[in-house]
């Protein structure tokens, strides 16, 4: 069925198929649409269309050679953990001299009241570790060597009190009664939280504080202990706050004491720039993932790449224009396009991808809805 997509796309007239393909150089933000594409090197939208299925494709494909290209993870709300319309945190991410050209919504995320929009997986935006792995699934991330990577990764996160306890913890996300949760001003303006105990951590003698980075190790200081919950976050202190059930494991720990934070995470992404959260993992080293049990057609969204080029990639579904993939059909299709390795984002309701300033598929449930993050292409625009 795809063995011969790229040579039927582009003769497409003759057997019902159509691709389009535009070279973009300008964006085109919201009252601009109707204007001709321009050509211009380094990032391609491309809409393929295969009615046998039917399939509605719409792909973005970024050469990685260009210095003033880079991905970048956007928050939900604006610089905390939310959610919104994928239009409005590409909005967020305009800055001066730089400017979003295309994006996806990125990862799987949980809607509890408390917490709406707290990514499932490993996210780092701007080199902030703002919410840490899972470890069922997959995710994406560029090294601090500048390559890209993708596997499950496994969180280290533990904190070391004064008499010598080891203490795993989460981060940024609802804290269980007998757990404990590291939260920073990522997660708002409070922990919201209720009960058990909370030590408010100041800078102590780290080199590096915040924004607080994986790999590394903090000493912090424990300024506050407190016991009434929903403590107030700043950028300058972090937060760690236990369960009622979890409570007794900070009883001696006073005013004063310093406690250890340590984000290391196996494999080790100290340094990288950008991660983010998804799977599963679509395409390793040139060959499709294999794929068990039933595999139902949904809307979906992926990200890949190869050795020179980055894709980004929605497929509508749900939909009489567009059916939609399985996992083996999406892992095939990125390995068609050219993909080397790849790896599948949140999709279904969720699948959608911007433009220019345009979401350029039709989502599922007649309206984009919003997410909890997105993965971004950025231009460094040059001082000419």
């Amino acid at each position: 069925m795809l063995q011969n997509f790229m040579t039927r796309g582009f003769q497409s007239a003759a057997r019902g198929g159509v691709l389009a393909l535009l070279v973009l150089a300008e964006p085109v933000f919201a009252g601009q649409a109707d204007r001709p594409a321009h050509s211009g090197p380094g990032i391609t939208y491309m809409h393929d269309e295969v009615r046998e299925v039917p399939w509605s494709v719409h792909i973005v494909k970024v050469a990685r050679t260009r210095k003033d290209f880079r991905l970048e993870t956007s928050l939900g709300q604006s610089n905390r953990l939310g959610m919104a319309l994928l239009t409005e945190q590409v909005k967020w991410m305009v800055k001066p001299g730089e400017r979003p050209l295309a994006a996806v919504n990125g990862d799987f995320y949980k809607s509890a009241n408390k917490y709406p929009g707290d990514p499932e997986g490993l996210q780092i935006s701007q080199g902030e570790l703002v919410s840490g792995p899972s470890s069922t699934r997959s995710c994406f991330w560029i090294d601090a060597s500048g390559r890209p990577q993708h596997t499950n990764v496994q969180s280290g996160f533990v904190a070391k009190l004064a008499d010598g306890s080891v203490i795993p913890f989460g981060l940024n996300e609802e804290r269980a009664k007998d757990e404990a949760v590291l939260f920073t001003s990522a997660n708002g303006t409070s922990t919201r939280t209720s009960g058990g105990v909370e030590l408010v951590l100041a800078r102590g003698t780290s080199e590096h504080w915040l924004p607080l980075r994986a790999g590394e190790t903090y000493a912090a200081t424990v300024q506050e202990v407190r016991a009434t919950g929903d403590t107030a976050t700043t950028s300058k202190t972090m937060i760690l706050s236990a369960g009622p059930d979890a409570a007794a494991r900070f009883a001696g720990v006073k005013a004063g004491d310093t406690i250890t934070l340590t984000t290391a995470t196996t494999p080790d992404v100290k340094g990288s720039p950008v991660a983010i959260g998804g799977g599963p993992a679509l395409v390793r080293a040139g060959k499709t993932m294999s794929f068990g049990g039933l595999q139902p057609r949904h809307p979906r969204v992926a990200m890949g790449w190869n050795s020179t080029h980055f894709f980004l990639v929605e497929v509508d579904g749900r939909q009489k224009i567009s059916a939609g993939m399985t996992f083996p059909e999406l892992a095939a299709y990125m390995a068609k396009i050219g993909c080397t390795e790849a790896i599948n984002l949140d999709g279904g309701g969720s699948a959608t991808i911007w433009v220019y300033g345009n979401v350029m598929n039709n989502p599922s449930e007649g309206r984009p809805r919003p997410g909890a993050n997105a993965l971004v292409v950025i231009r460094t625009e040059r001082a000419d």
